[in-house]
């Protein structure tokens, strides 16, 4: 039945995270959602032998490097390898890591740092470290698009939730057909939820999205997220194209962010009470609702 009290509603299609910063996904049946966002989103990243943080941007294969994550254990999985396993808590040493221009202390691997950087590095033919988020240092969102909202993160990009309309991947494909290029999912541009039943990007212009089965709970999706050449990676070869990227630039400029590419919203979290353990939980099917935003 159609709530009046809204302007859009739909309901969680796909919930996926991203145990390992920019390696690949995993699609879940239901997460817990806290502050930071979901479970084990970005909990871990690979480093170089300087602390800076690597992706996809610069090495592809990472695409290929696929987490699984155990009632103990980190297991990642990559062809040609055996798989590599790591104790969800192991630490050692704090060392200071670079994510953007975040600087932030997070946790060596203690006696599991030295398998970890020889399996990473037979990965992706490079020096590669793995380290984890140290949940004391906390990392909060720009002010400028969040305001004065609690908005922390682990080792995302800079915001606790990426959400997206399965409308606007179905739009995308669309101009692609036109083309004659291959269709592409959603994991192309790496969201935490997707949304059906929305129009194409109407997260793009709605105020809070409320999750209804959650009394009190919403997502406010607060800054347009900006494209870099990630969803030309194909996720299951790692091979690099160029389709997306040229579609998507024909129709996603967004004055926003000064007509930069954008596709999808980085969201916060509003409603869940103070305190790092406070969470409620997603799961497919659930209903979300809001009210479009006229600036």
């Amino acid at each position: 039945m159609t709530d009046t009290r809204y302007d859009v509603q739909g309901q969680i299609a796909q919930l996926w995270i991203y145990p390992v910063k920019s390696c690949a996904g995993i699609a879940v049946q239901q997460a817990q959602l806290s502050r930071h966002g979901l479970q084990w989103d970005r909990h871990w990243m690979v480093v170089d032998g300087q602390g800076e943080f690597l992706t996809q941007r610069t090495h592809p294969r990472m695409a290929l490097i696929r987490p699984e994550i155990g009632n103990e254990h980190l297991r990642l999985h990559f062809p040609g390898l055996d798989a590599l396993q790591l104790p969800l808590t192991a630490q050692g040493v704090k060392r200071r890591v670079r994510v953007w221009k975040d600087v932030v202390d997070a946790w060596d691997l203690g006696e599991w740092a030295q398998p970890a950087r020889q399996w990473l590095s037979a990965a992706l033919q490079t020096d590669a470290q793995l380290v984890r988020f140290d949940a004391a240092q906390p990392r909060q969102a720009s002010e400028r698009w969040v305001g004065q909202d609690e908005a922390p993160s682990h080792f995302a990009d800079g915001y606790p939730l990426l959400v997206l309309s399965q409308a606007a991947v179905d739009e995308l494909n669309e101009r692609l057909e036109q083309l004659a290029e291959p269709a592409v999912d959603a994991r192309r541009f790496r969201p935490n939820i997707v949304i059906s039943g929305l129009e194409a990007h109407d997260e793009d212009r709605v105020e809070l999205l409320h999750l209804l089965e959650s009394a009190g709970v919403s997502l406010r999706p607060c800054k347009p997220c900006t494209r870099c050449p990630i969803p030309d990676i194909d996720p299951d070869s790692a091979v690099l194209g160029t389709a997306v990227g040229q579609v998507i630039r024909g129709y996603r400029q967004d004055p926003r962010v000064d007509d930069a590419i954008t596709f999808g919203m980085n969201a916060l979290v509003l409603g869940l009470p103070p305190g790092r353990a406070a969470t409620v939980t997603l799961q497919l099917g659930q209903s979300v609702a809001g009210n479009l935003r006229f600036d």
